[in-house]
């Protein structure tokens, strides 16, 4: 069931079977912008704001590889930058600054997928380096033998690796504009992706290594406010019209491996 009925509204979205339903009404924006009644609601939708755009970020800064997701990124996101603003004691509510940097584990390990998660596809361990200095990443794949080490959860013929690396900076409150701004603007949110060869799901693969690197003219702009996100998919695909392998949407799973 999807529209409006009285003043229910009833919608559906990517990653639950279930139709949300949500009342209307409340205050008019006019209120909300004025009313003293609602100041502490203005300081926190103004975090939120921040959080917001930090979640923006880092799906950008996961380049390519968020097309495997199979919910929404952007809300989950959103809400780890909450708790992360949450860590800073030492700013009063409205202006509170969101530090990754701090925090680096948070993100180390998120999954992009719910119902297949990235280790139960892939089975097998991958070593990584990650060299914040140069802003490069290696993963080294080991053996894979179909069979036994790729859960073919969407029975396609083809698979590949996708490999990215992307920055992601703090956001800080700007008292000047009242606005959340990131504070290394020229590296947050840029990311380069490495695809892989399709290779078949029934066969035998060699280890393999895969790099990937940041533009060396960005390395000049890296800050102790700046992380770097080293993630690895795995994407299935069909077979296209002239017999090519093509990607099969959402049919795939990631993750972020290591933040540097």
């Amino acid at each position: 069931m999807n529209g409006s009925l009285g003043n229910v509204t009833f919608y559906t979205q990517r990653g639950t079977s279930q139709v949300i339903m949500r009342a209307k009404g409340g205050a008019n924006r006019k209120e909300m912008a004025s009313n003293p009644k609602f100041e502490g609601l203005r300081k926190h939708q103004k975090e939120f704001g921040g959080c917001s755009g930090f979640g923006k970020y880092a799906r950008n800064a996961f380049g390519e590889l968020r097309r495997v997701a199979d919910y929404n990124l952007s809300a989950v996101l959103t809400g780890i930058g909450r708790n992360l603003m949450k860590l800073d004691t030492n700013s009063e509510v409205g202006k509170r600054n969101l530090y990754l940097s701090r925090n680096k584990e948070t993100l180390e390990g998120f999954n992009f997928n719910r119902t297949n998660p990235f280790t139960s596809v892939l089975r097998v361990i991958p070593r990584v380096e990650l060299d914040r200095v140069k802003v490069t990443g290696a993963i080294t794949i080991p053996r894979i033998n179909t069979e036994t080490d790729l859960m073919n959860f969407r029975k396609m013929p083809f698979f590949r690796i996708l490999v990215s690396i992307g920055a992601l900076s703090d956001m800080m409150y700007n008292p000047t504009t009242g606005s959340y701004e990131p504070m290394g603007v020229e590296m947050n949110g840029i990311s380069r992706t490495l695809t892989g060869e399709w290779h078949s799901t029934q066969a035998i693969l060699p280890e393999q290594t895969l790099t990937v690197a940041l533009p060396e003219e960005r390395i000049a702009f890296l800050t102790d406010h700046v992380s770097v996100l080293l993630c690895m998919a795995v994407e299935f695909g069909n077979v296209g019209q002239a017999g090519e392998p093509v990607e099969v949407k959402y049919a795939g799973c990631g993750k972020v491996v290591k933040v540097g």
